[in-house]
């Protein structure tokens, strides 16, 4: 792992590629790869893109890291896709339709079934990206719909993408993504209703509660590339009013503690099974349960009494 995270600093692309396999099959590699790239980075500008399945998300991705490479950036995109039911690996899709180039590099990572549009490995992968060295990392969603709200606590920058002609506008813009956006943006602008979809969303935003940072709405079309100028400076306008208003410092430090958060229980979790295995405890619980003598929950208590001592309900 040393010498991967070495090479991983010098901007071996190679290299880059094998860490992220590393953190999605986890374990005790994964560990000691993050412990020795613990304090580099901490630069990137981290924009996440969601909204419904068929918004154009992916081609919006696309034709956005071009226009921000010609903008002199380096951009890292994970692209988190549905998982294969039989492999559980991504479908590659996005690759696919994004190419490869110089100071670009894509990654498609597996949901593996986690709800909330991105996957746990993901959050490891923006790390290395960053240690690598990329200006802007871009986080697409899998498309999860009003659900998907965990990227805001991933992404510096939310970009909440729609299209005319979903239905029900009003449907579209309840409660869920439509309030963690910090970026709106109307995609297809080259279809009829893009100017009415464009202007609810004005009026929806003027009259929700007030806001530190007013969202604007952009329209874009991607296959064609118009509006993606406005959107690369949206992006810029919103990095530079977080640092100004002392924010930057203040997601980093919420995404730190929710790592933590995840890895005590995690850590926790692996321990104390550990513990009901060697003892035979988890084994007589399991098999308790499968004979419908006990509730799962009675189960679970019993097994966790017999090697953590005394236990409370809370």
């Amino acid at each position: 792992m040393s010498e991967l995270a070495e090479r991983l600093l010098a901007g071996d692309r190679r290299a880059l590629a094998r860490a992220i396999t590393v953190v999605e099959t986890g374990g005790a590699e994964r560990a000691d790869l993050l412990r020795r790239l613990h304090g580099h980075g901490g630069q990137a500008h981290v924009v996440g893109i969601t909204g419904a399945p068929g918004a154009g998300k992916s081609t919006l991705v696309a034709a956005l890291a071009g226009a921000l490479r010609d903008a002199g950036e380096r951009v890292g995109i994970l692209a988190v896709d549905p998982s294969s039911p039989f492999s559980g690996g991504a479908l590659l899709g996005d690759r696919v339709r994004m190419g490869t180039g110089e100071g670009l590099f894509i990654r498609s990572l597996a949901s593996r079934g986690h709800a909330g549009g991105l996957s746990r490995a993901t959050a490891d992968a923006v790390r290395l990206l960053d240690a690598a060295g990329f200006s802007v990392i871009v986080l697409e969603t899998v498309g999860a719909g009003q659900g998907e709200v965990e990227i805001m606590r991933l992404a510096h920058t939310t970009v909440v993408v729609t299209v005319p002609g979903l239905g029900d506008d009003v449907q579209a813009f309840k409660a869920g993504i439509m309030e963690i956006g910090d970026i709106f943006v109307v995609n297809k602008s080259d279809l009829p209703g893009a100017n009415i979809t464009a202007r609810d969303l004005t009026t929806m935003l003027m009259l929700a509660p007030p806001r530190p940072w007013s969202p604007p709405v952009i329209q874009t079309s991607a296959l064609k590339g118009e509006g993606l100028a406005q959107l690369v400076k949206a992006i810029g306008d919103h990095a530079r009013w977080l640092r100004e208003a002392g924010r930057w410092a203040g997601r980093a430090a919420e995404l730190a503690q929710r790592r933590f958060e995840e890895a005590f229980a995690e850590m926790g979790l692996r321990r104390l099974r550990a513990a009901a295995e060697a003892s035979g405890a988890w084994q007589a619980a399991m098999a308790a349960v499968a004979r419908g003598e006990l509730d799962p929950d009675a189960a679970a208590e019993q097994a966790l009494g017999s090697v953590s001592g005394a236990w409370t309900s809370v």
